[in-house]
């Protein structure tokens, strides 16, 4: 057996409005399923797996989609500048420097610039 890949589902109650972000502003590839309904390749990916604990876990959340960049400031800023809404400034979480990128329909994902090694 082999996995080949990954498919991650966002919800929204926007789901035009954020597939025309992922496409015009983030410049995603994709592919029309059908009846407009895109499916979107997404740029290289790892997995890291976190304890049961702490505030985020305790907050309710169990998975979490998390978008990295090489340069947190320039892409807030490049961003923004595309309409994209980011909640506040970016923060130093010490292994990492974060922010929270609001899409189309109120889902949030994290915006981070990692400084540990990554496995991409």
């Amino acid at each position: 057996m082999a996995v080949t890949g990954a498919h991650v589902l966002i919800y929204t109650s926007e789901p035009e409005a954020l597939r025309a972000t992922l496409k015009d502003v983030l410049g995603w590839p994709h592919v029309d399923a059908g009846d407009g309904w895109l499916i979107f390749r997404l740029p290289p990916a790892e997995l890291a797996i976190h304890p049961a604990e702490g505030p985020t876990y305790e907050s309710g959340v169990r998975h979490q989609l998390t978008l990295m960049c090489d340069g947190i400031l320039t892409t807030i800023r490049d961003l923004r500048d595309r309409g994209v809404e980011v909640r506040g400034e970016p923060e130093d979480e010490g292994w990492g420097i974060t922010t929270t990128l609001v899409l189309p329909g109120g889902a949030e994902v994290m915006l981070y610039e990692p400084r540990h090694p990554t496995a991409i």
